[in-house]
């Protein structure tokens, strides 16, 4: 079995189960995975089994079972009808249910045990570890694939076994009679009914056998890759095959010994005519297999067998044995076992294709060694077609667009190499598998070889054909129909289409200055990526700018809306940063007009559409896209961004609909995380940015989502890096030449909008502050102040901080919202962030939230915290498999401690003493820290956090002496000038 499966099972998308509490599963004696509705009616059953018939998964075998259901300690007979499916369709029925299931529909512990044997099955069969089989069922024969359990695997079954939900053993009654059965035999049968299943589909359409072959062996064999496995044969015929299998299988079950012998095949040497391949014997270490010994030196007993340390009695016998048990998997090795002293065999070109193909995996399969040519196992050097194509005219004039057309015409090669119809028919005249080509050695099957002299002369009349850049991505990795029976082998681009294609473009494009009336130099990373951005867009095309966070990719967008307007631009972002935005564009951009459409006094339908055309940077949020739909839609964009796109990257939300129906010339994705779970995410993100690209959604998971996801094909995987490489910028942080020119420490503010809920609170606290101040002097108007900030400052975190009634926290904070991005990202990355907050409480409810939320452990450590505690969360933290999020209060975590675990800081709520911050940030960026930190310090838009903010800016160098040790500075401000530092502006609240 190759340890590669090729060709998985089809992917299901489940996408309407209503009301549907939970289904149930047990599988039966009978052979099948049978469900039922647990507490649902039998119509929310039907919706469900609709919604997967809908989706490719058959609607199953409606029947009624009588099973005996566990109830409490005793059983008790129940009639059940359910829908019955058998082990190949209940692969993908299973996994639709646990991966796709909607939020209506709860899935029972009997479906989610059944999945996990299921995981079980498809590792083994995807890792080789299945071995065919003949297996008598009632009275037929039939060819299976039996798992082979590794001692991990056999591991794995015994927990399986033993935390099987009760329900899972239901007895199938037969005629009223009852078959009980144990956990492990549930395990076994289940796990060997699926791995027979997928490795059957995996095979589907290759033969182990030809046609011709009419023996039992034939039969046999190509039973193992056909959807029906029964053999048709004699029961002489089949008496005799099974004899020999079982004397395989028995010659397969390797000794115990610290060495077994090897094949190794080595290539003819340009000196031999004809040319003659070799397969060597060695004796091959079983702990090290670098350390082997020829044949050779076995029989002469030389120095060489030293190398083996000496564990090895009577190696002669050890060699001749193996020999011997090769020969019943290979009988053409006998004529090598009629010598004295056998030490290799000689094969001619067809001998040595059958090794390669046939003979080395069944040799690995009963426990010997093979070494085979490095080229064997690289990727294969085949004949097939490709697309030499070149762009029309210049790239940089005019527009191109996912309509525009390139010119192509079909090259026939082996890997590199152009052939010509000179070559092809000698190659067809050499009539051996087996070919040197120009220096590398190749497999020609006589079929395809006549199958491309065939597409030659058909075509070769032909002139250049026309595609799109979409279509001629699909074509050139076989997505679609090259019409000429042949493997797709790529596409040979000229020019600047070879360029793009090519994925170079963040260096090969011409990178662009900052342009003027931008305050500030982009670094030149960032002008690669600006220039990048504006290529894409002279084609028509849009694209995906993935910079890691930190990398600026919103000065990036800013500065390509400063230098290419001609119309508004449509920036979609979480509402946690719109008020970020706008401060970033007022910095880097004042000259562009930006419209902010968000709040209860944005405008409606009446003046939207001329505002919108009278600004360059239209901002609004995700639910407003969704809610406002229509609105937007009036307006022909110059192009539509989406910020944080992976807020689109479920393709089937209202939001992602919406902003896919804004008619645009120009789309781009920002996001640092442009697959956070699954690649549909990708599929949802680039779909945006170029309609069509990938293809439909299904046929995206068919092709790479499921074959990567579930089966590691890194075919499957090198194929979607081709397709989506010219339309995906991504630059990491780790990367040396992205930044070798960023400072150690990057410091950033990042502003939120508040709720509609914090800004009544915040009004309600001022109103009441103001009420009185003007009533009272001293001390008590100090006071006064201060509990006031206390209490805005509480406010601004959440309004449970400050209400203190335990109710529920999403939803209700612009910071807890951006927080929660920046940690999964994050997180996602690998990386390992600090959160300071003055608020101990505070610090409280955030572990306890962001631990439900990120399904991780987080750190938290304040005031209280022992010594002992703090020490073991201090080298937890610091451990290679530490948390990655650790949780401070200022003060008690804000000095005398090393972090530089940490590559990230936030601070969650400001101390007004830059000091007081620069300390806590200095727990991670210290002696010892070995990559850069980002410092990012939250700011609520329109509160009295932005006001001090800017006060601390333009008194920067006078800021300590001014704010002094806290915030007692603020008591002695006029009512006049108190009032306006705190008073909420209109911007501050977040609608949508």
């Amino acid at each position: 079995m190759p340890a590669q499966m090729k060709n998985p099972p089809t992917p299901i998308t489940l996408r309407e189960a209503s009301g549907l509490d939970a289904v149930e599963a047990t599988w039966t004696a009978a052979g099948e995975l049978c469900l039922w509705p647990r507490s649902a009616s039998p119509a929310s059953m039907d919706r469900l089994l609709d919604a997967l018939e809908s989706n490719g998964i058959g609607p199953g075998v409606s029947r009624e079972i009588d099973l005996m259901l566990p109830a409490g300690t005793t059983l008790r007979k129940r009639r059940v009808a359910v829908r019955a499916f058998d082990a190949d369709r209940a692969v993908d029925l299973l996994f639709t249910l646990t991966d796709d299931c909607p939020a209506s529909m709860n899935i029972a512990p009997s479906i989610a045990f059944f999945a996990r044997v299921s995981a079980l099955a498809l590792e083994m069969a995807a890792g080789g570890r299945v071995l065919p089989t003949l297996a008598i069922e009632w009275t037929d024969h039939a060819a299976r694939w039996r798992p082979m359990p590794s001692a991990e695997d056999l591991m794995r079954m015994r927990a399986l076994a033993a935390a099987i939900p009760p329900v899972c053993r239901s007895q199938l009654t037969l005629g009223g009679a009852g078959r009980g059965r144990g956990a492990h035999e549930i395990v076994t049968e289940f796990l060997q009914a699926v791995a027979d299943a997928v490795t059957r589909r995996s095979l589907r359409g290759r033969t182990l056998a030809g046609n011709r072959d009419r023996s039992v062996e034939g039969a046999w064999l190509r039973a193992l890759t056909a959807p029906k496995a029964t053999i048709n044969a004699e029961p002489t015929e089949l008496a005799r095959l099974a004899a020999k299998v079982d004397a395989w299988h028995a010659a397969g079950l390797p000794p115990a010994s610290p060495v077994r012998t090897c094949f190794r095949l080595e290539e003819p040497t340009p000196e031999k005519k004809p040319a003659s391949w070799t397969v060597q014997f060695l004796l091959q270490s079983s702990a090290d297999p670098s350390l082997i010994v020829p044949a050779a030196e076995v029989w002469s007993g030389g120095p060489g067998l030293s190398v083996l340390g000496g564990v090895v009695h009577e190696p002669e016998e050890v060699l001749l044995a193996d020999l011997g048990r090769a020969a019943r998997v290979w009988p053409q090795l006998e004529t090598a076992l009629n010598t004295r002293r056998p030490t290799r065999m000689r094969l001619d070109s067809a001998g040595a294709h059958h090794f390669l193909k046939v003979v080395a995996p069944t040799l690995v399969q009963v426990g010997l060694g093979v070494l085979l040519p490095a080229w064997w196992w690289q990727r294969p050097v085949r004949l097939g077609v490709r697309a030499k194509a070149r762009g029309r005219g210049d790239a940089g004039v005019g527009l191109l667009g996912l309509e525009g057309l390139v010119d192509y015409r079909w090259q026939l090669a082996i890997g590199d190499q152009e052939l010509t119809i000179q070559d092809l028919r000698r190659l067809a005249a050499l009539k051996v598998p087996l070919v040197q080509v120009r220096g590398q050695w190749v497999e020609l099957e006589p079929d395809r070889l006549q199958t491309a002299i065939a597409f030659f002369e058909r075509h070769q009349a032909d002139g250049e054909r026309s595609a799109t850049i979409p279509e001629l991505l699909r074509i050139g990795l076989g997505l679609e129909g090259s019409e000429a029976a042949l493997p797709v082998l790529g596409i040979q681009a000229e020019g600047w289409l070879g360029k793009f294609l090519d994925g170079g473009a963040d260096w090969r494009m011409k990178a662009r200055k900052a342009p003027e009336g931008f305050v500030g130099a982009l670094r030149p990373y960032q002008e690669r990526g600006l220039g990048w951005l504006a290529f894409l867009e002279r084609l028509g095309l849009g694209g995906c700018l993935a910079d890691d966070m930190g990398l600026g990719k919103t000065v990036q967008l800013l500065a390509l809306v400063q230098a290419e307007r001609g119309g508004p631009t449509l920036l979609i972002c979480p509402m946690s940063v719109v008020g970020n935005w706008q401060r970033e564009a007022e910095r880097f951009t004042p000259e562009i007009k930006v419209l902010v459409h968000h709040g209860g006094g944005r405008s409606g339908a009446d003046g939207f559409a001329d505002l919108a055309q009278g600004a360059d940077l239209v901002v609004t949020t995700y639910a407003l896209a969704a809610r406002d739909r229509d609105l937007l839609a009036t307006v022909k964009w110059r192009r539509v961004v989406l910020d944080e796109a992976q807020n689109v990257k479920n393709s089937e939300s209202k939001q992602a609909q919406a902003v896919r129906s804004l008619a645009t010339a120009g789309r781009i994705a920002l996001t640092g995380t442009p697959v956070e779970n699954r690649l549909s995410e990708l599929w949802s993100i680039l779909d945006f940015c170029n309609p069509g690209l990938l293809g439909t959604k299904s046929d995206f998971r068919a092709r790479f989502a499921l074959p990567v996801e579930r089966y590691r094909d890194e075919t499957a995987a090198i194929a979607l890096q081709r397709l989506t490489r010219p339309f995906v910028l991504r630059r990491l942080k780790t990367d040396r030449t992205i930044i070798s020119d960023l400072p150690e420490k990057l410091e950033m503010k990042v502003f939120c909008n508040i709720t509609r809920e914090q800004a009544t609170l915040y009004q309600a606290i001022l109103d009441d502050m103001l009420a009185k101040i003007e009533e009272t002097t001293g001390i008590q108007r100090k006071g006064l102040v201060l509990s006031t900030m206390l209490r805005l400052k509480q406010v601004l975190n959440h309004p449970v901080l400050m209400l203190g009634d335990g109710s529920r926290m999403e939803g209700r904070s612009g910071k807890l919202s951006r927080l929660e991005e920046i940690l999964e990202e994050a997180v996602a990355e690998g990386d390992r962030v600090l959160c300071f907050t003055q608020f101990a409480e505070m610090g409280a409810m955030l572990k306890a939230y962001l631990e439900a939320k990120l399904g991780r452990e987080v750190l938290f450590l304040y005031g209280a915290t022992s010594k002992a505690a703090r020490d073991e969360m201090v080298q937890r933290f610091q451990s290679r498999s530490g948390p990655r999020v650790f949780v401070l209060s200022l003060k008690a975590g804000g000095t005398g401690l090393n972090l530089t675990a940490a590559n990230h800081v936030v601070h969650f709520d400001r101390w007004w003493n830059p000091a007081v911050e620069d300390q806590a940030t200095d727990r991670a960026f210290r002696i010892g820290q070995r990559r850069n930190v980002q410092v990012r310090k939250f700011i609520c838009v329109g509160t009295l956090e932005e006001r001090i903010d800017q006060m601390l800016e333009k008194k920067r160098e006078l800021a300590e002496r001014i704010v002094g040790s806290g915030e007692g500075w603020l008591t002695e401000l006029s009512t006049d000038e108190l009032r306006s530092i705190v008073a909420l502006s209109r911007d501050a609240v977040a609608e949508g």
